[in-house]
């Protein structure tokens, strides 16, 4: 897929009302700690807080991951995330369903994704973006690709070029500055 002109890349910025997340290797660094007691994965807190924010900016957040796992519901309902689907039942139909509940369209929702299983959602998306070390594939199929890496900002990265595109950035950097 041609990367976008910035000029085209912010009129779809401007459209997004959905910011849809994959978790292993976007939302984390794609490692996941298996030991006796179960696993681990480490989140950054920079993109915590700005998915926080965007939702703070009327945005709709969501999580679909085709990896079940009780540390990604715990994180996701820590962050009071919006939708959090994990299904090894493919990624398009979660996100169909994600829509026809929140009343938006393809266009509207922007997806975050870093691997294979991701690339049928970057086809119908309004924005597919991918992190700076998603594989080869999701990098060709993205409309853009962050500077940070899955795991460490690159959530951030998108809600802030989000923000900045719908002119709703200032109002929370102010906010913050109180």
């Amino acid at each position: 897929m041609p990367k976008l002109t910035p000029a085209q890349l912010r009129t779809r910025l401007k459209r997004i009302k959905l910011i849809l997340f994959d978790v292993d290797g976007v939302l984390t660094d794609g490692a996941i700690f298996i030991t006796s007691e179960g696993e681990f994965k480490r989140f950054h807190v920079q993109d915590g807080l700005g998915q926080r924010i965007a939702a703070q900016a009327g945005l709709k957040i969501g999580w679909v991951s085709a990896r079940p796992s009780l540390i990604t519901t715990r994180r996701g309902e820590e962050l009071k995330t919006d939708f959090i689907i994990q299904t090894r039942n493919g990624k398009v139909p979660a996100v169909e369903g994600i829509l026809a509940q929140a009343g938006l369209t393809w266009e509207e929702a922007c997806f975050v994704g870093d691997d294979l299983v991701d690339l049928g959602v970057f086809r119908r998306v309004g924005l597919a973006i991918a992190p700076a070390d998603a594989c080869a594939e999701a990098t060709a199929a993205a409309h853009c690709i962050t500077k940070a890496r899955g795991g460490n900002g690159c959530v951030r990265e998108v809600v802030e070029m989000v923000l900045k595109a719908q002119g709703k950035w200032a109002t929370i950097v102010s906010e913050y500055a109180k």
